[in-house]
This record gives structure tokens, sequence and C-alpha cells, in this order.
């Protein structure tokens, strides 16, 4: 454990005690005794007001059952704060109505000195993705879909969940253990683990229409799901190797899916390796157009034939329209 963070769990354990020795605290972190000892003066650097007592059985305690200190933070913590803040306002987070508020009460905590400086960064820095006459501006596809927040609410109580989804203007139900939430190409998706069927799925959380905790019956350990992916993961079918200006290109912007490694000390050459459903048409195309992207500074090793048939159509398309 850092000692940042073990000094912030500490800090907590400490706080919910009316009384502690420091042999506890060296059980409790397994920690010798002469960085229990710093720790605790550190806490008190900080301005937790402990007793100390005398004695056989002595230790230490908060005096009139006292809280945490308020936080402060530093000039260059409330700058990075903000401009997280700044770069994250259109990107369809959840929660994104309090955000407002959360700026409101960032600037309440801090000087007028460092007030006037966000507001001057505010003025200045632009994002991509934000209106440059507007930044503060929200679009309807700045927002999140509704029940983003309320498959987070359930995601925090239980992984296992029962989802009803929109299919082909059909709904479906279906036990799931949620694998991942992320998002990309402006949308948010839920790769789960059909308890049902026993294999991953993909749906958009734009399809969904219902969600709530599952039944324990229809329940698979974590390690058994695991297990059973394990079992059927497919092989690589997509294989490259790339150049400088390939990986520049990655770096720009990849699939969720894609990742490289390195092979050589210098980052200057890398291996990609990935699984691409060629039966889905849509994932098709959006992998054709993507190593097109990356440009000539890459090595075939192994790809479908369907992915080399894509990328001499687009490249005879492009040609075509240079010559025009």
């Amino acid at each position: 454990m850092k000692k940042v963070e073990r000094i912030n769990t500490l800090m907590r354990y400490i706080n919910n005690r009316s009384h502690f020795t420091i042999s506890e605290i060296m059980r409790e972190f397994d920690i010798s005794r002469s960085t229990a000892v710093r720790d605790i003066r550190e806490i008190e650097a900080l301005g937790m007001p402990l007793v100390a007592e005398v004695g056989r059985d002595g230790g230490y305690s908060v005096m009139h059952n006292s809280i945490l200190p308020v936080v402060r933070f530093t000039d260059t913590e409330v700058k990075a704060l903000f401009i997280a803040f700044m770069a994250t306002r259109n990107a369809q987070l959840p929660y994104l109505k309090s955000r407002q508020s959360l700026a409101e009460k960032l600037l309440g905590l801090i000087s007028k000195n460092q007030q006037d400086d966000l507001l001057l960064l505010d003025e200045i820095l632009l994002f991509e993705g934000t209106n440059p006459h507007n930044p503060d501006l929200l679009e309807l596809s700045d927002l999140p879909h509704p029940m983003l927040e309320k498959l987070i609410q359930n995601l925090l109580l239980d992984s296992y969940l029962w989802i009803t989804v929109e299919e082909e203007k059909e709904r479906n139900s279906y036990p799931v253990y949620l694998l991942h939430l992320y998002h990309e190409k402006s949308l948010w998706l839920m790769e789960v683990f059909d308890l049902q069927d026993e294999k991953k799925k993909l749906f958009a959380v734009d399809q969904l229409t219902h969600v709530e905790t599952c039944s324990p019956k229809k329940r698979v350990s974590r390690k058994k799901i695991l297990e059973m992916l394990s079992q059927h993961e497919e092989e690589f079918n997509l294989i490259l190797e790339l150049g400088p200006q390939a990986i520049a290109q990655y770096k720009k912007y990849h699939p969720l899916k894609a990742f490289i490694s390195y092979t050589n000390p210098y980052q200057t050459t890398a291996m990609l390796k990935m699984v691409v459903q060629v039966n889905q048409v849509e994932e098709l195309s959006d992998m054709i157009q993507w190593l097109l992207f990356l440009g000539e500074d890459m090595t075939f090793r192994k790809a479908p034939a369907e992915i080399m048939e894509g990328l001499q159509q687009r490249g005879g398309r492009m040609e075509q329209l240079r010559r025009e």
C-alpha cells in the first residue's frame, strides 16, 4: 500500500475509534513500529487532534471525538481538477447535471485569486467537442442515455443483473453478469456474460429499457464465468507489425479492443493482435476504415480475406477520387 493511501486509510481507522495503540496499528496495517509512529506524527501534523495516554495500557485517542480535518487543495491541484472538468463537460458522462453544482462548490473552497485564475483558464482553453462560441452549451448529443445512471446505481449494488433490451423492435430479457461498461464511438456499451446462454454479448445502453439485480438462482460464480470465457476465447485473426508512423496514428485513435505491444526499447515498432468479427458488417466496415487511417507504415502478418478485399476496394476508390 502506498504511503498516501495508507495515511488516508489510517486516518479513517483512527477517526472511527475512541482509543487505539501502536501495536494495533502495526497489526492492522502490517507495518513496523517506527513506521506506525511516523504515520501517527504525520497525521497529527495534518491537524487531527490526538491525545497520547501514558502507562502500560496507554495509547492514543481522538480529542472530543473530532472529525477528520478539512481537505485543502494546492493551487496546482485546484487547476488540475478544474481543467479535468472542462475537458470532459461534453463527453456523455453520467451524472452530468451534477457537474455545475460541483464546480460551484469547488470555487467556494478557494481564494479570490484562485477563482480569478480558473475564470481566465475557462476563457482561453477550448477542448474537442465544445462549442467555441459557448463552451458551456450542452447539446442533446452531449447528454448520456437516461438509463446509464440507473444502470450504474444497480452495478454499485451488484454485477449480476436482469436486463431488458430492445432488439429489432422486440424486447428481450437476459440474466447477465456485467463484465465491462465503456464508451466508444459516442455510445455507452455493456459487455456482459449471458448467464442463460453462457456466452459473451454486447449491448448498447441505448437499447436498455429495464435493469434490476438478478435472482440468486440465476447466478454463476465470477471465477466460473472467467473460466468459461477463457475456454471460448477466439484466436487472433488480425496480426500487424506497426512502424513509427502507424503507431502515431494508433495513439490518435484506436478501437478499445485493439491493443499493441512494443517490440523494441524505443517504442518505434509494435505488434497489434485482435479478433475482428468479419460476419458483422458494421464492425468489418469500421475496421477497414481504421486500417486505412493507420496508413501504409505497417505489415500484415495475418488478416481475414474480407479485410484484405475491403482494403483493396476502398484503396481503389480513393485512388480513383484522387485522379478525378
